[in-house]
């Protein structure tokens, strides 16, 4: 048989097969696109607070961020972040970019949290963790009030973070006081502040058992020169707070940077761990 021949009668064959890979491509890429348009997280965590809480590991000389990301910190398809614009995307450092505004923002305990969950036989089989970063860094408790700027803020974005099917809000993880040592007053009304805090985000967010790990500060907030001088009050208030469901992890002794206010990427990443403990031994 002439190649000529050959070929024209093998066309109507391979046709059919060549419209039928072109179709499957098609599916697979349309299917891809919407798993990743679709995925979403199974457990929810809110991260709010101060600058500790936002991340200033790596963040702290130079007034830039040194880019460097432990293991602990790196991106997993299996940990998502809501971002600024109210959208699940991967996870990556740092994790409160765009939210912790007018910033410059490093490591935070968010990433190592969500890594040690997940390593954790504790943690439920395929779970996805969504991370809800906050933060804003200067912020006194006062400024977490129901009704101001940030408290709306997180209600607002915790709503969204928890809409849909097999999502759940799992914990409010809380790391702030810092500004509350520059003022006696502040200091003093920090347990009773902190705890009508917590009584109105289970309130507004329907959740009234919601989990709340406190971090026990370990540094003073600076005003100028002067480093607030009211740290051991608002530590004791942190432990003096009451109300059901709420865990206190203690950041005291973890390495600082040199600006004596912030941890460092490492200590960030020791606090991570800490806190999926206190998570995990709820379970």
């Amino acid at each position: 048989m002439e190649p000529a021949a050959a070929t024209m009668l093998s066309r109507p064959r391979v046709l059919p097969i060549l419209l039928a890979v072109f179709a499957l491509l098609a599916a697979a890429v349309t299917v891809g696109a919407r798993g990743g348009a679709e995925r979403a997280p199974t457990l929810v965590f809110i991260l709010a607070g101060q600058s500790n809480m936002g991340g200033r590991g790596g963040a702290t000389v130079g007034n830039r961020w040194d880019g460097v990301v432990p293991p602990e910190c790196a991106p997993s398809p299996r940990t998502l972040r809501l971002s600024p614009s109210l959208r699940w995307e991967e996870a990556r450092e740092p994790l409160h970019a765009g939210v912790d505004a007018g910033n410059v923002v490093g490591v935070g305990p968010g990433m190592p949290f969500a890594h040690a969950l997940l390593r954790s036989p504790a943690c439920p089989r395929g779970a996805v963790v969504g991370l809800v970063p906050c933060a804003q860094g200067g912020t006194p408790i006062a400024n977490w009030s129901r009704g101001t700027e940030m408290y709306e803020r997180m209600v607002t974005r915790a709503r969204v973070a928890g809409a849909g099917t097999g999502r759940r809000i799992a914990a409010l993880l809380w790391f702030q006081g810092e500004a509350d040592t520059l003022r006696r007053e502040d200091a003093l009304a920090y347990a009773g502040r902190m705890e009508a805090f917590v009584r109105d985000v289970r309130r507004d967010l329907a959740l009234p058992n919601l989990l709340v790990i406190q971090v026990g500060i370990a540094t003073a907030q600076w005003q100028g020169n002067k480093q607030g001088k009211w740290l051991d009050l608002v530590r004791k208030q942190q432990r003096a707070v009451r109300v059901a469901n709420l865990k206190y992890v203690d950041a005291m002794g973890l390495p600082l940077a040199n600006d004596i206010t912030h941890l460092t990427t490492q200590a960030q990443v020791r606090l991570g761990k800490m806190l999926a403990d206190a998570y995990i031994a709820t379970l």
